[in-house]
């Protein structure tokens, strides 16, 4: 994982919106790919699936940092995900991008799918990496019963409400004695194996209060309006992901009839990191084989 962005011809831009100024790093070009980072994420995320693609080629690139994420400052007051939509419809219009194909992380594949509810004018396609979608919003909406079915998102969730800020010194704390690799264990299938640079951007993009924001907003978000996605959607995601489950995929599929959907054995949340050339592949960002 790293940040030079020159790697990929990507020019960092500020974009004033109305929750506060937006961190892009962009690349003009045909066939725009908007790549929406996760939870302890920002655009340095993609760039392993970056690498791996081959820089997409000469498509046109957006990469977000979302208010309060990366380099972007947190918005005051709350931040929904129809905010988080209207950020990025902000962004594209400073950047005079039309349609782009969208392929979202985590938290970004939630906000993905919601723009494409929202403005599907804007949506060419639809890529979702390690989505979390419906097991999360029913974990977030019933924490108690969602124990069993999602217990690593829910008692990180309850535990970050217990830490609030306290959580990221606690994790840089970790860092520092050796322990980093324990904790984020369940998130990653194989933690030992990962280049040094993805641990460390995990400690550095970790921010609690977001966390829980967004869990909050995605307690009362309705899935059923996913049923009004009309572009093409695939969906890939980690067997050993603990923050969404294979059944997920089911689920899309009913909401989406026609959606594309994968599982990656050997693989956790960050599905883009540890199988980045798979990754490509299926969302069609490269000319390998899928």
């Amino acid at each position: 994982m790293t940040d030079a962005a020159a790697a990929w011809s990507l020019r960092s831009t500020t974009v004033p919106t109305r929750s506060g100024p937006v961190v892009v790093h962009h690349r003009p070009g045909a066939d725009p790919v908007l790549l929406l980072h996760g939870v302890a994420g920002s655009w340095t995320t993609w760039t392993p699936l970056l690498a791996a693609a081959g820089g997409v080629g000469a498509r046109g690139l957006v990469l977000v940092d979302l208010p309060g994420w990366g380099s972007s400052p947190a918005p005051e007051g709350p931040f929904t995900v129809d905010d988080g939509v209207r950020v990025l419809l902000e962004v594209l219009d400073a950047l005079a991008v039309g349609s782009v194909d969208v392929v979202g992380h985590s938290m970004g594949a939630f906000v993905a799918l919601h723009l494409a509810v929202v403005a599907p004018e804007r949506v060419g396609s639809l890529g979702l990496v390690s989505g979390t979608t419906i097991a999360t919003v029913r974990a977030s909406g019933r924490p108690w019963r969602a124990l069993a079915s999602l217990p690593a998102f829910t008692l990180l969730r309850a535990g970050l409400l217990v830490t609030g800020r306290r959580a990221r010194a606690i994790l840089r704390g970790t860092a520092r004695v050796g322990l980093l690799p324990l904790v984020a264990a369940p998130v990653f299938a194989h933690v030992r194996r990962l280049d040094p640079s993805v641990l460390d951007a995990f400690v550095d993009e970790f921010r609690p209060e977001r966390f829980t924001a967004a869990a909050r907003d995605a307690a009362g978000y309705d899935v059923d309006r996913w049923r009004s996605v009309g572009c093409p959607v695939t969906a890939v995601l980690g067997r050993g992901d603990v923050f969404a489950r294979v059944s997920d995929l089911d689920d899309l599929r009913g909401l989406v009839p026609g959606a594309r959907t994968a599982v990656l054995d050997d693989c956790g949340h960050f599905a883009h990191v540890e199988h980045p050339g798979a990754v490509a592949a299926f969302l069609g960002l490269t000319s390998a084989p899928a």
